[in-house]
């Protein structure tokens, strides 16, 4: 039988018109057999810590009084070889030149997540993948973004990439861990640092992946897996 993983994907500073410059999307992902030990392990921290196991994590939330709890997130990822982390960045969405192209931003975003996610899928495996629910758009996002995975796979019955689908992030412990480490590479790469507390988080990050957080990776990185996108 083929193995099935699951992948739990989010998005920064991805809206057209947001008045900011870096847009990230990224993915967590992990065996589906390993993903309640996996859920169970994170709430198991919150509670070391003093918050409730629904407590959500988020880079917005990063502060100063909670900086240990999020480290201990962040070893935990690099401690767990089950989990994964791929992330696609677009350093300057002012030279999108979409005109050029003949597409619109929301075309351009589904390509990224294309790009993003390719390197993730495997024909000898299934995926079942996660988005974050955002507006009431969501039906349509996850409906083209399964129809674009699948024809690039000729996986026209459905047989790799299973099912496509949004979740309430909440609920979800590895879509607020993919937010955690989609915040701090948005952070590094629009040379912020007045949070301590996110500075120590992208220094923790880039100490134990090995890698600036800036540039692209190896191809086959596994663990932190980096595509620094440039336009033509």
């Amino acid at each position: 039988m083929s193995e099935i993983y699951n992948i739990y994907c989010d998005e920064s500073c991805h809206l057209e018109n947001d008045k900011q410059t870096v847009m990230v999307l990224g993915a967590v992902w992990c065996p589906l057999e390993k993903k309640d030990e996996i859920f169970r392990r994170i709430k198991e921290i919150k509670i070391k810590h003093g918050l409730s196991s629904s407590f959500e994590i988020k880079w917005t939330k990063v502060s100063p009084a909670k900086t240990q709890f999020y480290l201990d997130i962040m070893d935990y990822f690099f401690d767990d070889d089950d989990l994964h982390f791929r992330v696609i960045i677009i350093p300057d969405k002012n030279k999108l030149t979409h005109e050029i192209y003949s597409q619109t931003h929301d075309e351009f975003y589904y390509k990224m997540y294309f790009d993003m996610l390719k390197v993730i899928l495997k024909p000898q495996a299934k995926y079942r993948i996660y988005l974050d629910y955002k507006d009431t758009r969501g039906a349509e996002k996850v409906k083209r973004l399964h129809d674009v995975l699948s024809n690039n796979l000729y996986d026209f019955s459905r047989q790799i990439i299973e099912r496509v689908q949004t979740v309430n992030s909440k609920e979800v412990q590895l879509i607020q861990l993919a937010d955690l480490l989609i915040g701090a590479i948005s952070y590094v790469n629009r040379g912020l640092s007045s949070n301590s507390a996110k500075v120590k988080l992208v220094n923790r990050m880039s100490n134990r992946s090995g890698y600036s957080l800036k540039r692209t990776t190896l191809l086959q990185e596994e663990k932190v897996n980096i595509f620094r996108w440039r336009a033509r």
